[in-house]
């Protein structure tokens, strides 16, 4: 089956891809037979509405936490059966593409005893600072072999507490920081970025302290609101900053979602801090977005414990639908649970730590392990929703289902579902005017994955033709200026790229339409109802009045119409000539509001302005769309490489991985003004695009 779109381009009708995890475990991370879109008809009482151009959170990724006593009983297992496993948990490519680690600054609950990189009693100039022990013997290991298998894992670090001589109490358990060792804690901070990074292992986040209200567990220490702010800003931050670690994020609180006020007095008092990452072992994840909105900040979810030996449907389903599908709708970035791997006893852990922490795998010896229910929470998710992906717009109806959706940089779309009620049910999946039809199996998970394509827009760019003129829509003189008005042409041989046009898909059915030259967007003049307004070209902003519908009136022609005006795009006074006006008019069927749509490139190569020349191998085509942006750009190559966000001081703001095609950066905590991007293809080839940040 195919699906014919204008200018004759047939595309095969989407193919879906569905992954299941059943509560009874008869069916465990397994795929199924594929299923496809077809017209969407009818009506279920339970639909998931997927809506593309809606867009959230940028994903960091997903996973677990690799203790001390993680790392410790992993490396017990013999060479070929460690390969396994840590490639099953971490290959993007053939694994489950876990691609987020947390681990501990020092001992956690879960390591074989407590310590910390410096136990020397008052040894404030931190003069015996040392990763020797666990860390060096199993931790560091463990993280060059994951950072082998996939080099561009994240990892975030996270201290239990403080070296016991610097606290309150002098003691492991409980107490708080002392105010005359804050200096040479933050210190502790930098020198363990210091011996991370001479091993090769760069730590991409911190947060300062692990459930800073918990005083029980062992290791812990308390660190309210006001202290950690403080903190923060007169030592962490400026410590981190000055030793060249300001691009390691802060992020701040790291406990239960019970509690609102002390993330968002941090994170609303501190130029330091990223965001907040939460817990759930008390309250609701909807105290994520409470956050988010109070702060305008990230969130991350960084950690959820299964207790052993535990019910596999029940701790499997109660996760699924509240961490791993409650978080990400709730806007975290990141969402891990708890520890990855344990021996058979739960262990190894410290005298006063968790005594009954499941890992996400058992090692029951030297040549076996067994997986158990939080490495398929983590895998129904972390196996398609990549690094980069963005969450998408989910609208779910009924109630026995729950849903998320994620778009990856390569276009391709992840539902990730599941049903709570006892009885398969069947749900609808819809996207514009496309859907399939699922009988997902009860208490179960289901991971639905296809590629880009007809749901996604029009491929390549067209010319847009009336009916009534034969001529094409056109920017007048090739003009670079925002709020220049569109007219009509005469197009030859597939014309100027000022009359070529690209449709992008805004969900729902709507596009928007750019043109090649300037890569401005086809809009109204004003935001008005009215017939006989304008349309112009002009630079990028998120509403209605720049989205359009496209439908087939018959014979190959389509009405364009306006989405905030529902008037149709229409050749004013029905004129013949060139210079023709377009204004936006109630659709009547006549001939000046018809139009062709005929593809002159099946390949859209969008190139920015402020493209500077190539340097070293030619990167063919890369672009940046929209720019100017908001809170976020999509960067295009055609080719893998590392990206550098740069100010116009010169300054590096952010650095991350590309791969080919499209990659989204988030700049939304970026301060209004101009930047560059510079893209590097590992061979020598570099471009740069400025990008203009509104």
């Amino acid at each position: 089956m195919s699906l014919l779109l204008p200018g004759g381009v047939a595309l095969q009708a989407q193919t879906v891809t569905p992954w299941l995890t059943k509560g009874d475990q008869s069916a465990l991370l397994a795929q199924q037979g594929t299923v496809n879109f077809v017209a969407n008809s009818g009506t279920n009482a339970n639909t998931i509405t997927v809506i593309p151009g809606t867009t959230y959170q940028t994903i960091d990724g997903y996973g677990w936490c690799l203790t001390d006593g993680s790392a410790q009983v992993i490396a017990g297992l013999n060479a070929t059966q460690q390969n396994n496993l840590l490639q099953d948990l971490f290959n993007p490519s053939t694994g489950v593409s876990s691609n987020v680690v947390r681990i501990s600054i020092g001992a956690s609950d879960l390591s074989q005893y407590t310590y910390s990189y410096d136990d020397t009693y008052g040894d404030t100039a931190l003069n015996n600072f040392s990763l020797n022990g666990f860390t060096n013997d199993y931790t560091v290991p463990i993280l060059k072999k994951i950072l082998a298998i996939n080099p561009n894992i994240k990892i975030l670090a996270t201290p239990w507490s403080a070296p016991y001589w610097m606290k309150s109490n002098n003691g492991w358990i409980g107490g708080s920081l002392l105010a005359a060792n804050y200096g040479p804690y933050a210190n502790y901070f930098v020198k363990y970025m210091q011996a991370m990074q001479a091993h090769g292992i760069k730590i991409w986040a911190i947060t300062p302290q692990n459930e800073p209200e918990n005083p029980y567990n062992e290791p812990s220490m308390t660190m309210n609101a006001s202290e950690q702010q403080n903190f923060i800003n007169n030592n962490l931050g400026p410590a981190l900053m000055s030793a060249g670690f300001g691009s390691v994020k802060i992020i701040a609180f790291d406990h239960n979602c019970d509690n609102t006020s002390y993330p968002t007095t941090v994170l609303n008092n501190s130029p330091y801090v990223d965001g907040a990452a939460f817990h759930m072992y008390a309250g609701d994840i909807s105290a994520m977005t409470t956050v988010k909105n109070n702060t305008g900040k990230n969130v991350y979810f960084t950690e959820q414990y299964v207790g052993g030996p535990g019910s596999f449907s029940g701790d499997f389903g109660w996760h699924m639908q509240n961490i791993i599908i409650g978080a990400s709708n709730n806007w975290a970035k990141v969402v891990m649970e708890w520890n990855l791997a344990t021996n058979t006893s739960y262990g190894p852990r410290t005298a006063g730590g968790c005594t009954n922490c499941m890992g996400a795998i058992t090692v029951n010896n030297s040549s076996s392990y067994t997986k158990n229910s939080p490495y398929y929470m983590i895998g129904q998710i972390s196996k398609f929703v990549k690094n980069g992906a963005v969450r998408i717009g989910t609208s779910v109806s009924g109630t026995a289902v729950k849903a998320v959706s994620f778009k990856n940089n390569d276009g391709s779309i992840v539902v990730v579902a599941y049903n709570s009620s006892g009885s398969a049910t069947s749900t609808k999946i819809v996207v514009g005017a496309n859907a399939f039809t699922y009988s997902i199996p009860a208490s179960s998970a289901i991971s639905f994955k296809w590629a880009s394509g007809s749901n996604q827009g029009y491929a390549g760019y067209y010319n847009i033709i009336s009916k009534s003129s034969g001529k094409g829509l056109d920017v007048p003189g090739a003009s670079t200026t925002s709020g220049t008005g569109i007219q009509q042409w005469d197009i030859t041989s597939g014309g100027g790229n000022n009359q070529r046009w690209r449709f992008e898909s805004a969900g729902n059915g709507q596009y928007y339409i750019r043109v090649k030259h300037t890569n401005m967007y086809l809009a109204l003049a004003s935001s008005s109802t009215a017939d006989g307004v304008l349309v112009q070209q002009k630079t990028f902003a998120n509403n209605n009045t720049y989205k359009w519908t496209v439908t087939s009136v018959g014979s190959g022609y389509y009405k364009i119409e306006n989405v905030y005006s529902n008037k149709a795009l229409n050749v004013k006074d029905n004129s013949l000539v060139n210079g023709g006006v377009m204004q936006v008019w109630t659709y009547g069927g006549g001939n000046n509001e018809q139009w062709a749509l005929n593809q002159v490139e099946t390949n859209a190569r969008m190139m920015a302005p402020g493209m500077e020349e190539a340097t070293g191998n030619e990167i063919i085509s890369m672009s940046l769309f929209p720019n100017p942006a908001a809170e976020r750009v999509t960067l295009v190559t055609e080719e893998a490489g590392t990206y550098t966000l740069i100010g116009l001081a010169g300054n590096i703001i952010a650095t991350g991985e590309v791969t080919k095609g499209e990659n989204v950066i988030d700049t939304k905590s970026l301060a209004s003004g101009y930047y560059l991007i510079k893209f590097n293809n590992g061979m020598g080839g570099s471009q740069t695009l400025k990008l203009i940040k509104e």
